[in-house]
């Protein structure tokens, strides 16, 4: 302001110190992931801040590298247990934190041409699931599960396994489509272990290992409990494979239900709802889609269970805390 001059110098300094900041930003071997601070991070931190001040700088450094080792790693030290149906829009992706992370599909948008399936720039991955993950302090997934081969429900799984570190992928039964087939060439490449048509795999049971030679009939369906809570993800199973299930288990009081197939009215019959009674109903739906999703026949039937849908209250988390389930919506 006084010397017009050094305005000009410093916005030579500010556009290089920019330019060296986003081209490093690039280079992984600099990039460390912390998860989202809470107060408490920042009350210590200016503790810390204001020992460095007046006294000790020593017992400050240590206890900020104390600090950050802590919040490097918080999933360790916090064992907490929640479920996060995220808003993709017309699609699914869940994901489940339990002493193991598990994320159910990935989203993606629909392509029907063989070369439509290309990997965006500005993808889900990028947009949607990434800053999730590193906003929660997750570097690694134990598992991704993939309900069935459909994009909107698989289609981020390449630009995902090629983003973050991913331990075993698990498809569903049946045939691999082209889709499939590309992500498990992937898998061979980077020698990720994979599965397919699993019954059992930790806390997950899956109730869907027979083969209909349909994509959304084969979507692998999965039964969890966090603590004395009940899960039941449908994926794109439809009617027919719910009168397999009933005929196979006993699933009375389910706590909270993702419903199947966006609200289809494929999915969701009154005897299955009758039966396995959900107390809470999530469905994953895009804002005005082309499909109708959901339909309102699918509403009435779901009319005693508490709805919650992701184009209306965008990601839904449920928290297990104090053996007390507890919602929370991010508007979308």
């Amino acid at each position: 302001f006084c010397i017009p001059l050094l305005d000009n110098i410093l916005l030579i300094l500010v556009n290089i110190l920019e330019w060296l900041s986003y081209y490093s930003s690039k280079i992984n071997i600099f990039m460390i992931t912390f998860g989202k601070i809470s107060a408490l991070f920042i009350i210590a931190y200016y503790s810390l801040l204001i020992i460095f001040l007046k006294s000790n700088k020593k017992v400050f450094f240590i206890g900020i590298l104390l600090l950050l080792l802590f919040q490097y790693n918080i999933n360790y030290f916090i064992k907490s247990k929640y479920i996060i149906a995220i808003d993709v829009g017309q699609g699914d992706s869940i994901l489940i934190k339990d002493k193991k992370i598990t994320l159910v599909d990935t989203g993606g948008v629909m392509r029907y041409k063989k070369e439509d399936w290309k990997h965006e720039s500005k993808s889900i991955t990028d947009t949607k699931l990434l800053p999730l993950l590193k906003s929660l302090g997750i570097r690694k997934l134990d598992y991704l599960i993939l309900t069935h081969g459909d994009a909107d429900h698989m289609g981020e799984a390449i630009n995902l396994v090629n983003s973050i570190k991913i331990d075993k992928v698990i498809f569903n039964c049946g045939k691999c489509n082209n889709l499939e087939k590309e992500l498990i060439e992937l898998l061979n490449k980077k020698k990720i272990v994979y599965y397919k048509c699993v019954n059992k795999l930790d806390n997950f049971t899956f109730l869907n290992t027979q083969d209909f030679n349909n994509e959304n009939d084969n979507s692998n369906v999965l039964y969890f409990k966090f603590d004395r809570y009940k899960f039941l993800l449908m994926g794109d199973a439809s009617i027919k494979t719910e009168k397999e299930i009933m005929n196979k288990y006993n699933l009375a009081d389910i706590d909270v239900l993702k419903v199947g197939h966006h609200g289809s009215k494929t999915s969701s019959s009154k005897e299955f709802i009758k039966e396995i009674n959900p107390k809470y109903s999530i469905i994953s739906v895009g804002d005005k889609n082309k499909f109708g999703h959901p339909n309102n026949e699918v509403l009435e039937i779901l009319k005693d269970t508490e709805i919650y849908r992701t184009d209306q209250d965008g990601s839904i988390m449920f928290k297990i805390k104090n053996n007390k389930l507890k919602i929370e919506t991010c508007s979308p």
